[in-house]
């Protein structure tokens, strides 16, 4: 072959690589656009209480964002860069609740290319929340809107509000699955003035035996909530609806009491991190601590229900160690603005002086489980310990219930039974009844004033 003939093959060589490469920048920006639709939003959920409502928006990779308040009317408006309009964001409208405490309205409109305004109408002045959370279980990426009221409500007055002090039977009450059992006796003392102090309490006899002459207090923590569904049972139910569903059967019961108040750390479907329920009983000076959970094991045959406390040291077991790992990443899963610091979390969970707390706690702890084997079995035969992060107030015994095992297919159905349902918090409340009867809590002189 000549020279000229040479140059020339590889001259129409070099036009096919550069055609093929020509080609290649032809379709690279459709990859790139499905790249772009790939990376949208992809689901939108609101969490509404009067707490505060969450917005999560969840998309599958990462994205810019700005935000800002406008006063008059309020409204908060976030700025996503990087995504265009689609079906999840159009829907946004219908999303929010009618009763909503918090939100008047969410919209969302393409501001300028490339950008998506969301604008969200509020019903009061709030103290807004907005962050990322990394990609955790079965979630993508998320941006996270808090929508917390400015004057939010007062957990201390409202529980002074809902219920007044009653005299308590003089007899004891019979009921048809237990001995009849003299129950704490109260006393009926003046509403105060000006809450959130109450009249000077005292210890009093009654029959030798040691009585308190107020309302005992008990806080109910139903597991996780919101964005966190906590387990998920083979049959589809969440552990989240179980243990608010079995969480407010013990409330009913512990509110027919004349002498017995309950709290829910949650009345509904919202996320509370783990350090804002212990800061809810402590606010309250609650008495007592109870989590109620239904957990899931890595063997769909595990069963049973079991009962924990706080360790200092290490777990009693390699299964408590697992338990509690998983329900301390609930923060994880639900979300939690790490930016914000909290002296009072900071106090609680750095505080080792709580070895009586702990004793009080198993008392507590083995009188409900004792209760508990008589309706199912018992996974463990005594209290086990762990280091859970929600039983870390130093000075509230606090027991963390694992009601049965959700992942278990047959105990799943009994978790959704409404009959199983109030036998289990029937259980739990004759365990308490128990243990106040022998360990009724000292006076308070003061239900003090807390920042």
């Amino acid at each position: 072959m000549s020279e000229s003939a040479q140059r020339r093959l590889a001259g129409r060589r070099n036009l096919i690589k550069f055609t093929g490469a020509s080609l290649l920048l032809t379709v690279s920006p459709l990859a790139s656009a499905a790249t772009n639709r790939n990376s949208g939003v992809l689901a939108v959920r609101i969490w509404p209480a009067a707490d505060y409502t969450r917005v999560a928006i969840e998309y599958a990779a990462p994205l810019k964002y700005t935000h800002f308040t406008v006063k008059n009317p309020e409204r908060l408006v976030v700025d996503l860069e990087g995504i265009e309009l689609n079906n999840v964001l159009e829907s946004l409208a219908n999303k929010v609740a009618s009763d909503d405490p918090n939100i008047r309205l969410l919209r969302a409109g393409r501001y300028k290319p490339g950008v998506v305004r969301l604008v969200m109408e509020l019903k009061g002045e709030v103290n807004p929340q907005v962050f990322v959370l990394p990609p955790v279980g079965g979630y993508g990426h998320r941006l996270v809107l808090d929508v917390y009221p400015l004057n939010p409500p007062d957990p201390l007055l409202s529980l002074l509000d809902s219920k007044e002090p009653r005299p308590a039977a003089v007899e004891s009450r019979a009921r048809p699955d237990s001995r009849p059992e003299s129950p704490v006796e109260a006393k009926t003392e003046p509403k105060p003035e000006s809450p959130p102090q109450v009249a000077e309490q005292k210890v009093v006899k009654r029959q030798g035996r040691p009585m308190v002459d107020r309302l005992v207090t008990i806080t109910l923590d139903p597991g996780h909530g919101g964005e966190d569904p906590g387990a998920v049972g083979s049959g589809g139910s969440y552990e989240k609806n179980v243990t608010l569903a079995v969480a407010k059967r013990l409330r009913a019961k512990i509110e027919a009491e004349p002498n017995m108040r309950a709290v829910l750390t949650r009345d509904s479907d919202f996320f509370v991190p783990l350090h804002a329920r212990v800061q809810k009983a402590r606010r309250i000076q609650s008495d007592l601590f109870v989590s109620i959970h239904a957990d899931a094991f890595v063997r769909p045959d595990a069963n049973g229900s079991s009962v924990f406390v706080l360790s200092e040291s290490g777990a009693s077991s390699s299964a408590a160690r697992y338990l509690a790992q998983k329900e301390n990443a609930a923060d994880l899963i639900g979300g939690v603005n790490l930016d914000v610091k909290d002296p009072i979390l900071a106090r609680t969970l750095l505080d080792l002086s709580q070895t009586a707390t702990i004793n009080d706690s198993l008392k507590l702890g083995k009188a409900v489980l004792g209760e508990l084997g008589g309706i199912n079995r018992l996974h463990k035969a005594s209290v086990e310990q762990a280091g859970f992060a929600v039983l870390k107030a130093p000075d509230i015994p606090s027991i963390l219930v694992e009601t049965a095992f959700i992942s278990n297919p047959e105990e799943e159905k009994r978790l959704n039974d409404d009959a199983y349902q109030d036998k289990m918090a029937e259980a739990i409340f004759s365990g308490i009844k128990k243990y106040l009867a022998k360990n009724p809590p000292l006076a308070k002189s003061i239900l003090a004033k807390l920042d």
